[in-house]
């Protein structure tokens, strides 16, 4: 483990004070990929949260969105606000008074992960579009490394939601026992053709963008008009029509509709802090994204499961909407799965899981509380780190998936 940030040719990238970086493989024992090629050198970056107790039981991961990173909540007052501040830290549903959290950037991230934007060993240039297709099932695998890595080979449990929430349920599919629980959010066990077809236009987005280049444009501008439009049309799925309605209505602001004005914003933020190969990479990952690969079918794969599982929808989402999860949860169940399904009744569309905190906290704290007996209070203030006062934490425009 080191604190040294990793080269890279992404300029947005955030220097992080608690971020660290550890190298998973060596040529020695490269990364196989899924889809097939392979990685030699692969670092992860990753935050964690809280104490890990001598028994190394406490344990949770979290696994972040499409756009997210490592960082998923504040370290202190004084830290930069993260992803899901409002449920993770003390007191919170992922209580880092009794959990040692660890959350890392994805295998293909444009945060401290190798992805893209890193450089290829075997020529020191950035891999650009040569970096290999990654699956959601080799996130994990990178994920698994890490937590070996750290001395870890047990999971209290694993969560996210959308792209996360994916990654949590290939966990109990790939390492059936390791983790004791799994908690996912507005994810299906597949991809539809509906959530294809938008991360088609999305990709095309950016790739029909002059400033592309094939891949190679670092050291250049970028596609910057390619990757706001791939993120308006996202953020389209990521809302809800009541959503819309309630917030922008018809309204117009400097010559634009409210939500026009939205949309640009929006695109805006996401050219400064993502790597448009990145983008690519991880929506294509999304697109693989099915359970079933690899097995001899969906339900074999599912099958696997020993885990305890939980599965959230929202009911606006339309991206993955709440049926995808209800079918899930009802093959589960029918296979002898310890699993349940709780609905978030949210107007918010799929940003729900990032939105609704007070839905969410409820659901959440009745499922954690499961996962591992509460410490007596003497042995929580053994474990407790200072405790420092946060600074309201909330939810900023740019959390999004």
């Amino acid at each position: 483990m080191n604190t040294d940030y990793p080269r890279t040719f992404f300029p947005g990238v955030q220097h992080r004070p608690y971020m660290k970086f550890i190298t998973v493989t060596a040529p020695d024992r490269p990364l196989a990929l899924l889809r097939g090629g392979s990685l030699s050198e692969v670092t992860v970056a990753y935050e964690t949260y809280g104490a890990l107790a001598p028994a190394k039981d406490n344990v949770i991961l979290v696994c972040h969105a499409l756009t997210g990173d490592s960082h998923c909540a504040a370290h202190n007052g004084n830290d930069e606000e993260g992803w899901w501040d409002l449920l993770v830290g003390p007191g919170r549903p992922i209580d880092t008074d009794r959990f040692f959290v660890v959350c890392a950037n994805v295998l293909g991230g444009c945060q401290g992960t190798t992805g893209p934007a890193s450089p290829d060993p075997a020529t020191g240039r950035p891999y650009g579009a040569s970096f290999p297709e990654v699956t959601i099932r080799d996130m994990v695998h990178v994920e698994k490394l890490l937590l070996e890595a750290l001395g870890i080979n047990h999971l209290a449990l694993v969560i996210g939601g959308s792209m996360g929430g994916a990654q949590a349920l290939e966990w109990a599919v790939t390492y059936p026992g390791f983790a004791a629980a799994v908690a996912a959010l507005a994810a299906p066990g597949y991809a539809s053709a509906q959530a294809i077809a938008y991360n088609r236009v999305g990709r095309q987005s950016v790739m029909l963008d002059p400033g592309w280049q094939g891949g190679d444009y670092y050291g250049g501008p970028g596609p910057v008009n390619g990757l706001a439009l791939a993120r308006a049309v996202g953020m389209i799925t990521y809302q809800s029509e009541p959503s819309m309605a309630a917030k922008f209505a018809r309204k117009t602001r400097n010559g634009q509709f409210e939500v026009e004005n939205y949309l640009d914003y929006q695109g805006q933020c996401l050219v400064q802090r993502f790597d448009a190969n990145s983008y690519l990479c991880l929506l294509r990952a999304l697109d693989l994204h099915d359970l079933g690969t690899g097995y001899a079918s969906y339900r074999a794969a599912l099958a696997r499961i020993e885990a305890r599982v939980l599965v959230a929808g929202v009911t606006s989402d339309i991206l993955y909407p709440a049926y995808q999860q209800t079918e899930l949860v009802s093959i589960l169940k029918s296979l002898g799965v310890a699993a349940e399904y709780a609905e978030v009744d949210s107007p918010h569309g799929h940003d729900g899981f990032l939105i609704d905190f007070d839905l969410l906290k409820p659901i959440l704290n009745e499922f954690i509380g499961t996962v591992l007996p509460a410490r007596l209070p003497w042995l929580a203030s053994i474990f407790r780190a200072p405790r420092l006062a946060y600074s309201g934490a909330r939810l900023v425009a740019a959390n999004y998936p």
